[in-house]
């Protein structure tokens, strides 16, 4: 089974570069984990590059996700929004049933 690779919004690499990860040394890593109010969640955080991360690269900075979250995040897209309640990086997921109300959290 082909497993099609998330997007990265040129708005979420525009980010990555206001915050200067790749002069860190960073990428923005993505990872699905077990846990959260509807069964898996999304951890995004800093990280380095691991040798068997897929690392989707653009405007000189670099999105990583291990190769356990990857068929949790086939086709997927992972952007940044600025709304009233704050800003920070989303992921549409059309894997996932559901979600909870903040996002973080889904069930497939």
């Amino acid at each position: 089974m082909l497993t099609i690779p998330p997007k990265v919004t040129p708005r979420a690499f525009e980010r990555l570069a206001e915050i200067g990860a790749a002069a860190q040394g960073k990428a923005l890593r993505i990872a699905v984990e077990g846990g959260g109010c509807s069964g898996f969640q999304y951890e995004i955080d800093l990280d380095e590059v691991k040798d068997d991360d897929l690392a989707l690269t653009d405007q000189g900075e670099t999105v990583v996700i291990d190769a356990v979250s990857l068929p949790f995040l086939a086709d997927a897209t992972i952007d940044f929004s600025e709304e009233l309640i704050g800003a920070r990086f989303v992921i549409n997921n059309p894997n996932a049933a559901s979600s909870c109300g903040c996002g973080t959290s889904f069930s497939m």
